[in-house]
């Protein structure tokens, strides 16, 4: 399918289009709440680009487009391109086990799984994160996420079969890209990844340096406030009037501080430079981009994992694919969801747009969200 562009001369105009994105998003993200920052781009061109509502509540910051979000696993791409890139130069094959790189881990079916499984959400290991203590939770690092692994004894299918969404074994990714490069893994994504991109403001969260993240959202979410009976809220129900915005990121909520499954913040305008970084394979080469955006498992119908188990939905490596139909152009994306951001990163290759909606309120279903601005445009 050609790629095909808005003209000032069409009934719907890049204007009038604008005013329908405009329109929709104003309704969603009232001005004095938690919000989003809206992009989209045609071409090399931005056609659409706003911030709504709030970015942190205490300083009543609002939200733009260099307003820094947790855009949560919207970060495994950047993790998948470290492990191909080294794919690339030669340095791994993604047919390598895991007990190459793990010899520690000491069940037999890790002979069987290999990188690209781990790629794809089709290496059939469970997610068995420790989650007695919350509290330990909420501070967990990657040591702490990973010590199951090791002495892990089933897995839930044979590798590369079926799809399950986890998020241990894309820490197993970063674990290997630190094996194979010799460095830590932020800093082999910063030397390689962001520098030649030029992303300059994008950054892992780490809590000894939240203070560094630039122009930083928080995330929220609604709670009943304290004030509201038990007995008033189950004879009238709570309503929005009964609730406030409290704040749900690092400290309130679980796995907040690993980084190679989620732990990136970076802003919409940053976005872009990454989008224009893939478009020119400044990080990465056509081939193995191609097949990074190319289906490797099927999500549809997944027995596994409910998590974008929707129809003609795949993985790649590291982005979820809905291929082309009579319909719909093909749509390369991810969402990201941890404590109060709930965001989406929607590529159309063949008609060259892109769609950012990054959120720092937990009540948002990006996916659906996305939707009525994909029929303005004509997608």
């Amino acid at each position: 399918m050609a790629a095909t562009f808005l003209s000032a001369c069409s009934p719907n105009s890049k204007d009038e289009i604008a005013k329908q994105i405009d329109s929709i998003c104003s309704e969603l993200f009232p001005a004095d709440e938690p919000g989003a920052a809206v992009l989209v781009m045609q071409g090399d061109e931005i056609i659409f680009d706003k911030g709504y509502g709030i970015a942190d509540l205490e300083s009543c910051t609002p939200i733009d487009g260099n307003s820094s979000f947790c855009i949560a696993s919207i970060s495994k791409q950047f993790t998948a391109v470290a492990i191909l890139q080294l794919a690339e130069q030669g340095k791994l094959s993604l047919e390598d086990n895991m007990t190459k790189y793990f010899p520690e881990y000491k069940a037999d079916f890790y002979e069987k799984i290999q990188i690209k499984h781990l790629l794809s959400h089709s290496s059939g290991i469970p997610d068995a994160r420790d989650r007695s203590d919350k509290q330990r939770s909420i501070f967990a690092n990657e040591e702490y996420v990973m010590q199951y692994l090791p002495d892990l004894n089933y897995i839930n299918f044979e590798p590369g079969t079926e799809y399950e969404y986890i998020n241990p074994t894309f820490l197993m990714l970063g674990a290997i890209v630190e094996k194979v490069s010799g460095m830590p893994f932020v800093d082999y994504v910063n030397e390689n990844i962001f520098a030649p991109a030029g992303m300059e403001h994008s950054l892992y969260f780490e809590p000894d340096k939240e203070h560094l993240i630039p122009n930083k959202a928080r995330g929220y979410r609604l709670e009943v406030v304290d004030n509201i009976s038990k007995e008033n809220t189950e004879n009238e129900g709570v309503t929005n009037s009964n609730k406030e915005w409290r704040e749900y990121d690092y400290g309130e909520e679980t796995f907040f501080a690993t980084k190679a499954d989620g732990g990136l913040y970076t802003s919409t305008h940053e976005f872009v430079i990454w989008e224009k970084a893939l478009r020119n394979h400044t990080v990465l080469g056509e081939e193995i981009q191609n097949a990074a955006h190319t289906p490797q498992i099927k999500i549809s119908g997944s027995k596994y994992s409910n998590y974008q188990n929707r129809p003609n939905t795949w993985y790649g490596y590291g982005w979820f694919i809905e291929p082309e139909t009579d319909s719909t152009p093909l749509k390369i994306y991810h969402t990201g969801s941890n404590g109060g951001f709930k965001s989406i990163a929607a590529r159309y290759p063949e008609k060259e747009m892109l769609i950012l909606l990054f959120s720092n309120r937990e009540d948002l279903d990006s996916y659906a969200t996305i939707q009525p601005i994909e029929r303005a445009l004509g997608l």
